[in-house]
């Protein structure tokens, strides 16, 4: 019965592109961490070189520390810091996210300075490997290291990713796919140096190239398409990652639900309720949602904390 309910869905040709579409994200975030992380480490050292009050090699004595997303009484050395990572911000109005960082490892964490030019929610990751894609692709948006890039380039994929994360239905049409994957090919083609970039580029031509229908014997194909078959473990983990960022993403929430955000989180639920093997896989999650779906108040302490537990699931 799981492996028929899989089949079905995948033979959904919109929620199959949403997949499909999803596990290129993951791809993504694979092919760029490792580039990602060597550039930030030249990045932190080129500061500290370049800087003659941070050349001194002194650390922070004083444990400075963002309260919420304000920095307020740094030490000196912090100061200093917080000033380098405004001058290297390539948009001198955006808001920047200190509660993800710990400033007071600014001078021996390369990976905390480069979590100041991410999305909020950065504060307990440590390294490049335990951020998603929208974090590396904001990281190369907004860190003038990255210049080289093509800005319109990364805002047309981060748009893309949120378009899809954002998707009430989680579906999107073979014409969003092809605009999807002009707009990966192009951000990447000037990275193909990198043999991991080079991978991941291929592995996402590949995916986006094949139907993906999946063949469970008794269940007759849906579509009637003949594509490559894949393996049923390794689309259940993506499945099960993607819509797990998708609840995450819904309820880490600084501010009250949106009428929209509610109404995604509604349906989610209804999703994941309506189809048996993702109700017994998400049991522990679907309780957590019917508490903040159903309880008397939306704050953004109860959405955070629901994350956070799903998080940790």
């Amino acid at each position: 019965m799981v492996l028929a309910e899989l089949s079905l869905r995948l033979n959904e040709v919109g929620y199959k592109n949403w997949l499909k579409a999803g596990y290129c994200l993951m791809k993504l975030k694979d092919g760029l961490q490792g580039y990602v992380n060597n550039e930030m480490k030249v990045f932190h050292e080129n500061i500290i070189t370049s800087n003659a009050t941070l050349r001194r090699g002194e650390v922070c004595r004083h444990n400075c520390r963002a309260n919420g997303n304000q920095l307020h009484s740094l030490c000196p050395l912090c100061s200093e810091w917080r000033k380098e990572i405004l001058r290297h911000h390539t948009n001198s109005s955006a808001v920047v996210n200190w509660g993800n960082c710990k400033p007071w490892l600014w001078s021996v964490e390369y990976w905390e300075l480069a979590k100041a030019f991410m999305p909020r929610g950065q504060a307990n990751v440590t390294r490049a490997e335990q951020c998603d894609a929208s974090a590396l692709l904001n990281l190369l948006h907004f860190c003038d290291h990255f210049s080289y890039m093509d800005p319109q380039l990364l805002r047309d994929v981060i748009r893309c990713r949120n378009e899809l994360m954002h998707s009430c239905e989680m579906r999107v049409s073979q014409q969003w796919m092809q605009r999807y994957q002009r707009s990966l090919e192009m951000l990447l083609t000037p990275l193909q140096h990198i043999p991991d970039v080079a991978t991941t580029t291929q592995h996402i031509q590949e995916t986006l190239s094949i139907d993906w229908s999946v063949h469970v014997p008794g269940v007759d194909h849906v579509d009637g398409c003949k594509g490559r078959e894949v393996e049923l473990e390794y689309v259940s983990q993506w499945e099960a990652e993607l819509l797990r960022q998708r609840l995450c993403e819904l309820l880490d929430q600084e501010e009250e639900l949106s009428p929209e955000d509610l109404q995604s989180l509604q349906t989610l639920s209804a999703f994941l309720q309506n189809q048996e093997d993702l109700r017994e896989r998400f049991r522990e999650e679907l309780q957590t949602l019917r508490a903040v779906t159903d309880g008397p108040s939306h704050t953004p302490e109860r959405h955070q904390e629901a994350a956070t537990h799903i998080t940790h699931t």
